[in-house]
């Protein structure tokens, strides 16, 4: 593995909110490349709720955190994904409370001089903030209820980062 050039923290931007209200995906990535001739590439993540999920429609998810926690543990992501490749800046955007079908959950995004180091770290910080953040789902579907269970998937997508 090539040791990432490193970019100093006083050239770095992060942005990490936690929030209720939706987000203009346009405006965001404008921010996060605004005015930066450094950036070659801006590689983005949103994650939208399904109207479908395991065999059950769904009219809504209502997402659930722990303040404070949760920022946390989106920060030490952020620092790792950091720590392995040369990133200008980093946005990462998740929303709480109840959403509907197609409504936007979560926006991952990452700009660095080259696309590889962008869609790697976009990736990473998706797969461990499935996996390491304090969030918890609840869908309601014609059944009632329920509690979204952490999926096999998503632990095996973080495993692969501690191989590479």
């Amino acid at each position: 593995m090539n040791v990432p050039m490193r970019v100093p923290a006083s050239a770095q931007v992060t942005d990490i909110r936690v929030q209720e209200a939706d987000f203009d995906l346009s405006r965001e990535l404008a921010a996060l490349r605004a005015g930066d001739g450094r950036v070659g590439a801006v590689v983005s993540f949103v994650g939208t709720v399904r109207d479908l999920n395991e065999g059950s429609a769904v009219s809504e998810m209502e997402l659930e955190h722990y303040p404070g926690m949760t920022e946390k543990a989106l920060e030490e992501i952020v620092a790792q994904a950091r720590a392995r490749w040369p990133l200008f800046g980093v946005q990462v955007i998740h929303r709480v409370g109840p959403l509907k079908p197609l409504d936007q959950i979560v926006l991952v995004a990452c700009s660095s001089a080259h696309r590889g180091e962008a869609f790697a770290a976009c990736e990473f910080i998706m797969d461990y903030l499935k996996t390491d953040a304090p969030f918890w789902k609840k869908e309601q579907t014609p059944e009632g209820a329920r509690w979204v269970d952490a999926r096999a998937s998503d632990d095996s997508a973080k495993r692969k980062w501690a191989e590479a």
